[in-house]
């Protein structure tokens, strides 16, 4: 406890460090209170049916990462998703297209250009999501909509608001890339995350302390495996394998370069949250071509398992789902090929193994290795909250099990304290571990 106060006396002494934390503090307090604003021509408290709907399957995946402002009808009810969706666009085509191949490469003014296209993107995909929303609006929360509005101002005022809002998060997030502590975008996916955990607490605890609940012990014995599991994803995200690399001496002058045995630590887990989110996208399309009003007797048994997140064949499908796309997505943003080239450029070489080809296929294959346990995984992750549900632990609660929601706060807390670590380290004071120094994740998005 007294090394845990000395580090906050620390963090606090150091001006630059404390304007950082103040500046994201009252960013994301902006953000939250945003949340609760409605939409012009909304009557909040006739959104409680909506609220229900927008729960389900992908609309549940959608209001949870816009921090509840889906459901609430807000001006940030899109949230920062469109600004994703466009950012992993974009980052696929710095893949798959060589003009963006070459902007990743002109450093600085190349990452410029790039950012001014994500932002243009952004604008398209967030009107055509705005359009999208107001039309779920009507159909499922028409009696939320004020009489008085004309169909066409609604969707006109809707659209220009939720533009707007998305933009204003995308601004918040950026500045608190730029003048506060950790990744600005990954910080308002986790608060708003963050912010659903009291209430699923609560109402667990409500639920087990109920006759025939369970009672206090079964509430203990959940945080206990609750805790363990985020024990094992922190495991997951920090996991690396350390591939040696010699670096030939070269004297340039007076001066001895090189000579030294480095590292590359390549991640267990490079892919992120994106498998899981990939699959859960997969996954409620069957049930989002039906609709979520149709009856259980009319649904046939195939929908009825891509619409029961509880079904075995669900999870089993889910689980198969997140072990593809994490093969495909560290494809997709990992290159052993360049990496090798770097190497080579470098005059570094990994021991027994030649330059060139011969290095690349090493390095292919070691990452291969290490994804195969990360991907059964990230997986079993993926299907915790299902099979959490499946026990009878309150929807909310359970959601927090593993999945989306804890992947994503364990890696951007870790990468939050990472920074701060590095800060406190610059300075001459002690890390926030006696032991080793915390490792953050590396994103493959502004997830």
């Amino acid at each position: 406890m007294k090394k845990f106060i000395e580090t906050i006396k620390n963090i606090w002494s150091i001006e630059d460090l404390r304007n950082r934390i103040l500046t994201t503090l009252l960013l994301t307090l902006v953000y939250r209170v945003g949340s609760y604003i409605v939409l012009p021509g909304i009557d909040a408290n006739a959104l409680h049916q909506f609220s229900e709907k927008s729960n389900q399957g992908i609309l549940g995946l959608f209001n949870m990462f816009a921090g509840g402002s889906f459901s609430r009808a807000s001006i940030f009810a899109l949230g920062i998703m469109p600004y994703i969706s466009a950012s992993i666009a974009i980052q696929l085509l710095t893949i798959a297209v060589p003009y963006f191949q070459k902007l990743q490469k002109e450093g600085e003014s190349g990452r410029k250009k790039i950012n001014q296209y994500t932002r243009l993107l952004t604008v398209v995909v967030t009107g055509f999501q705005a359009s999208a929303y107001v039309a779920y609006l009507k159909n499922q929360s028409g009696g939320a909509i004020i009489p008085q509005y004309s169909a066409f101002l609604f969707w006109l005022s809707t659209t220009v608001v939720l533009t707007a809002g998305t933009l204003f998060v995308m601004w918040l997030g950026e500045k608190i890339t730029d003048k506060g502590i950790g990744n600005g975008t990954s910080l308002i996916i986790m608060v708003g995350i963050l912010a659903r955990l009291p209430q699923a607490l609560l109402q667990e605890f409500s639920s087990k302390t109920t006759e025939g609940g369970g009672g206090l012990l079964m509430f203990l014995i959940e945080l206990a495996v609750f805790i363990i599991i985020t024990i094992g994803l922190i495991l997951l995200v920090q996991g690396t394998r350390k591939v040696p690399v010699n670096y030939a001496k070269r004297i340039v002058g007076n001066k001895q370069y090189g000579g030294v045995r480095q590292f590359i630590p390549l991640k267990v887990n490079a892919a992120g949250v994106m498998p899981i989110i990939f699959a859960q996208a997969i996954m409620f399309i069957p049930a989002t071509a039906i609709g979520f009003a149709t009856s259980s007797e009319s649904a046939s048994g195939f929908i009825r398992i891509f619409s029961d997140h509880t079904n075995g064949y669900y999870n089993l499908i889910y689980a198969i789902l997140v072990v593809v796309f994490t093969y495909f997505y560290t494809a997709l943003i990992f290159n052993p090929n360049q990496m090798a080239e770097e190497m080579k450029r470098n005059n570094g070489f990994i021991p027994g193994v030649k330059p060139g080809k011969a290095t690349a296929d090493y390095i292919g294959a070691v990452m291969d290795r290490i994804t195969l346990p990360g991907a059964f995984f990230l997986a079993l992750v993926g299907i915790l909250p299902g099979i959490a549900a499946a026990l009878h632990i309150n929807s909310n609660f359970a959601s927090f099990f593993g999945g989306t929601s804890l992947l994503i706060m364990v890696g951007v807390i870790l990468d939050t304290l990472q920074q701060i670590e590095s800060q406190l380290l610059m300075r001459h004071y002690d890390g926030l571990m006696s032991g080793g120094r915390i490792k953050g994740r590396t994103a493959p998005a502004n997830v």
